[in-house]
């Protein structure tokens, strides 16, 4: 078993290494395309194979969960690290999902990536994406989760990144080298946060291992105090989840720090699909979901996450409403859904979180993918506007994405449906019904902009100029992905049925019961369980929900399906709000205004006309011209007159023999 444990990491690193320093010599070989892409997606896939053997064995029970040590990574003093990996079902299921996932994006990228110069240094960049998110979801302790954490940021910046050179139109956007590093920087706050709540961890608990702070947390609560004994621990503990927090803000695209994922679209659509899928979005649920006891320990700071969730849902929802780039309204469907998570988290409900990283795996993977599959038929238009009529030219296309629209809409018995259902359960129950109403809207808004979305795609009257653009169905590298996560679009929610409908049927939540051993601490510490036995307000609830997915997909269809005016009279009626959402309530603005542009001036003035012009140049050109004074001064003593040197000689003489005296 630790065998298999070490490969699963091990083989996409063997990826990356062999791709990145040999992949270009594989241009020379008429397959060298094939041969780059079949060998990155074996890296993966490997490993996927590899982890669907252990989750076999965990759930048979000849496997325990446990954590494989490779070696002490850093000993200094009384503080040591180990580079070691914890197998668990919460590690597990992200590592099914990282690998499962990461997989199909791979194989669909072989078709969509074809015709690329770069395509051997694609997958080596991918390649080294996954390695680095498995790094993270494995690690036994906190370093080697930032190790992976910063990995994972690094690798993002070079898929995003990948068309450094083309025109982006994103918000004070350029070109996609500067989506780039605003993800880059983004990030990189939210990270800082989480470098100092692992410090604020050593002092008080002497450990960065997960198992050891947890268990020194929950033991604390039993205890009422902290190991610390100090006045302030109460506040500390709500500090440290705080500045976790701001880590998972930054890195799952939370309000503030969420503007940098919809400017990420700039990447190729399989990084869209890598990223917001599975993979990087999704860190920050696995760490609060790992580090549940710390939360749990600070009803504040949980107060917190399941604002900020539900504040981020429902704006990102809205915003999603006025996008006309196929991959922009996916994007800031991510944000909301990532909204939902955040909100459950924040309210307790850690499986009904992980449940919905799951689903959303699945349909918002096909989404990406399906999109991708757009693009490349439509000759790279990503303008919904400029689209219309495409079914009959893509019917694969089409049925995919409309399933996958179906389940993240949450209609029954599609896989949103279930894990949406429990977010909004858990919420009314365990949060307010302010929250709940909050998400409900945002709900709605999901529903109706995703099937404005696949109206004004493939439904009414063709909007391309057929004689420039003709669209054509994608290769079987890339429909097989999107028929594979259509699939599991409509049947992966049965993995999780809410008790207020098994129950009665006697069909347990299988994710519930497989993340127990992993979350029950934490609901200890919360001094509940997940989920409620007032089945006949949630039976109420669910079908609220419904009803509000069934009325926004009605209504986008009414007003998209065919040309009609009621969109642009709707806009026009709400004229100030709808330009508020157009320019997504100028928080991009604020940002520059208040940050980068005063930035920017700081380092144009003091930086560089100050320090650099005036400070570094002035002493570097003085420099110069007192060498260049000195130069012509010797240059000028240099006569070539004999009688001249033998004056200086005696004077020099002279001077000597009067130091010597006088000294």
């Amino acid at each position: 078993m630790k065998t298999l444990v070490y490969l699963i990491p091990a083989l996409p690193l063997v990826g990356f290494v062999l791709l990145g320093f040999f992949g270009a010599k594989l241009s020379y070989f008429e397959k060298g395309k094939t041969i780059a892409g079949t060998l990155a997606s074996a890296m993966v896939g490997l490993p996927f194979l590899f982890a669907c053997i252990l989750f076999a064995q965990m759930t048979s029970g000849t496997f325990l969960p446990q954590t494989f040590t490779l070696f002490t990574w850093i000993h200094a003093g009384d503080f040591s690290i180990d580079l070691a990996y914890k197998v668990d079902q919460l590690s597990l299921l992200f590592t099914l999902i990282v690998t499962g996932i990461g997989f199909l994006i791979h194989v669909y990228s072989i078709g969509y990536m074809a015709h690329d110069e770069g395509f051997t240094r694609f997958f080596a960049y991918l390649n080294l994406f996954i390695f680095m998110m498995l790094n993270l979801v494995l690690a036994d302790n906190y370093v080697v989760t930032f190790l992976g954490w910063e990995g994972v940021g690094l690798s993002s910046f070079l898929l995003i990144g990948f068309w450094y050179d083309r025109e982006f139109t994103g918000t004070n956007i350029v070109w996609t080298g500067d989506a780039a590093k605003k993800a880059f920087i983004v990030n990189r706050i939210g990270d800082f946060g989480m470098l100092i709540a692992m410090f604020i961890l050593y002092v008080l608990f002497g450990s960065l291992r997960f198992d050891d702070v947890n268990a020194s947390a929950i033991a604390s609560s039993i205890k009422g105090v902290f190991p610390s004994g100090s006045a302030y621990s109460t506040g500390l503990i709500t500090a440290v989840a705080l500045l976790l927090f701001l880590g998972c803000t930054g890195k799952s695209a939370q309000a503030p720090l969420f503007v940098w994922l919809p400017d990420a679209m700039a990447g190729p659509t399989p990084v869209s699909a890598l990223i917001h899928a599975a993979t990087m979005v999704t860190s920050g649920i696995f760490l609060i979901a790992r580090t549940a006891p710390i939360f749990a320990l600070s009803h504040d700071a949980m107060n917190v996450v399941a604002i900020v969730g539900v504040v981020t849902a429902l704006l990102a929802a809205t915003m999603g409403l006025v996008q006309n780039d196929i991959k922009k309204v996916l994007a800031y469907s991510t944000v909301s859904q990532l909204g939902f998570m955040f909100a459950a988290l924040g309210v307790g409900a850690y499986t009904a979180a992980v449940f919905h990283v799951m689903t959303h795996a699945f349909f918002k993977a096909c989404l990406f993918l399906g999109s991708g599959s757009v693009i490349h038929g439509m000759h790279e238009e990503q303008d919904i506007q400029k689209m219309g009529g495409l079914s009959k030219y893509m019917p694969i296309t089409h049925r995919t994405f409309l399933i996958a629209s179906i389940a993240i809409a949450g209609i029954f018995p599609f896989a949103g449906f279930f894990s949406k259902d429990e977010i909004l359960w858990n919420v009314f129950e365990h949060g307010s019904p302010v929250m709940w109403l909050a998400l409900a809207v945002a709900a709605f808004c999901t529903a109706f902009y995703m099937f404005r979305l696949v109206h004004l795609t493939f439904s009414g009257e063709e909007r391309f100029d057929a004689h420039h653009v003709h669209p054509h169905e994608s290769p079987a590298t890339m429909t097989v992905p999107l028929i594979i996560l259509a699939v599991l679009s409509v049947v992966g929610g049965f993995l999780g049925v809410p008790h207020a409908l098994g129950a009665p049927m006697h069909v347990g939540n299988w994710i519930e019961h497989w993340l127990a051993p992993v979350l029950e601490p934490a609901h200890k510490v919360l001094a509940r369980g997940e989920g409620g036995e007032i089945y006949a307000i949630e039976y109420v609830l669910m079908a609220v929900s419904l009803g509000i997915a069934i009325v926004g997909i009605l209504l986008a269809g009414a007003w998209y399906r065919k040309a009609s005016g009621a969109p642009d009279s709707f806009a026009n009626r709400m004229k100030g709000l709808y330009n508020l959402v157009w320019n997504k309530y100028f928080i991009d603005e604020v940002y520059y205004g208040l940050i980068v542009n005063p930035l920017h001036k700081v380092a144009d003035v003091v930086f560089w006309k100050g320090a650099e012009t005036y400070g570094i140049d002035n002493v570097v050109n003085r420099s110069g011209s007192v060498v260049t004074a000195l130069s012509e001064l010797f240059r000028r003593m240099q006569s070539g007159i004999v009688q001249n040197y033998a004056l200086l000689l005696v004077v020099g003489i002279v001077a000597v023999m009067a130091w010597l005296l006088l000294a």
